[in-house]
């Protein structure tokens, strides 16, 4: 694809900051390959400590209430995510435009991350748009994925050389942190039901063990197990062995320094998993919960794709609370080795804006 096309990418933010986190990669991504990006979202607040530099190339537009239709140019990609909804007049203007250049002119529906196997069957399929407004588009699905056969993750071209280049020492001693020998754990999680566990396990295990604790609702989670803990005394607060920080919120860029500075990591959502697989650093993953259970399916095709080890996948298990049972123990050599491996072969696959270039090039 020409560089230069003008992709309009619209978010709406529904809870947890994961659509805006991903929609903010993906823009900004896409602008340091020369691209023009507009990004449409309905509440931008979070991307004043997640991106608070902005992105040269990526134009940020309020999406809240009915387009001004004929009062900004109509782009040649529109990248409608996880389901949102674009606004009709705004289908209508990109249809009439491509159809007068022939019918050149892409439309995407970004969808969820999953390792289940129909992602690979609907990847990349079209769906004719009804109506009036859409009559000569078709609606092509996009779903990022683990495998050839799927549309790729989020990472950046300069990830590796960054990694390289990061110093340890010096990001921590910015949040104050100096270390002393312990084993740093970072946790960025919903409201686990093993969370209690795991804080007595980390406060009892054979090394001194620090937890990076992000903020938002991993913070309450763990003030609120501790504060419900205090009258009983539980190992986590006298062993002297856990020590709890807990950190302010961070940009994309620290919060990958974060997963890079720790010997495991607990991710939450999308955008987390994708960060830690890069980070190379063993890790647990949590997935926001649904009612239907929809999540365990998920978790399940996760684990089995990544050839996870039993202790792995024991651990999900019951951190995701599918099992009831105790916590099983931390193993991280072989937890290191699964990440180790399925983070080489990944990196042999083209990234997720490569092949979403690619495919507008295709089937502009």
């Amino acid at each position: 694809m020409e560089a230069g096309k003008l992709w309009d990418i619209f978010c709406r933010v529904i809870d947890n900051h994961g659509d805006i986190g991903v929609c903010w990669r993906l823009a900004s991504d896409l602008a340091a390959r020369g691209e023009r990006v507009r990004l449409w979202v309905d509440d931008s607040s979070a991307l004043g400590w997640m991106a608070p530099g902005g992105a040269p190339g990526v134009e940020l537009r309020t999406w809240t209430q009915k387009l001004a239709i004929g009062s900004f140019p109509i782009g040649d990609v529109m990248v409608e995510t996880f389901g949102c909804d674009v606004d009709p007049e705004f289908v209508a203007a990109f249809a009439a435009k491509a159809a007068a250049r022939g019918g050149q002119g892409l439309w995407l529906n970004l969808e969820y991350l999953s390792a289940e196997g129909y992602v690979e069957r609907c990847h990349g399929l079209p769906s004719p748009v009804p109506g009036a407004a859409g009559a000569c588009l078709h609606k092509y699905f996009f779903y990022p994925g683990f495998t050839e056969a799927t549309g790729g993750l989020l990472r950046e071209g300069d990830l590796t050389a960054r990694q390289a280049r990061f110093e340890r020492e010096a990001w921590l001693g910015g949040l104050g942190i100096a270390l002393r020998g312990e084993q740093l754990v970072s946790l960025f999680c919903y409201e686990p039901p093993a969370l209690g566990e795991l804080l007595s396990q980390l406060a009892t295990g054979p090394a001194a063990t620090r937890l990076l604790v992000t903020a938002g609702r991993a913070t309450a989670a763990v003030r609120a197990c501790l504060g419900k803990e205090s009258n009983s005394q539980p190992a986590c607060c006298n062993s002297g062995k856990l020590i709890v920080s807990y950190l302010p919120l961070l940009s994309q860029p620290d919060f990958d320094h974060l997963l890079w500075s720790c010997d495991l990591n607990f991710v939450r959502g999308e955008d987390s998993l994708v960060r830690a697989l890069w980070a190379d650093k063993p890790f647990v993953w949590q997935l926001y919960p649904q009612a239907d259970d929809v999540h365990r399916g998920k978790l399940e095709a996760f684990l089995e794709l990544m050839q996870a080890p039993s202790s792995l996948q024991g651990f999900h298990r019951v951190w995701n609370g599918v099992d009831q049972a105790a916590l099983p123990a931390i193993a991280l050599p072989e937890w290191q080795q699964m990440v180790s491996r399925e983070r080489r072969r990944l990196l042999r696959q083209d990234d997720l804006v490569t092949r979403m270039m690619q495919f507008a090039l295709k089937n502009r």
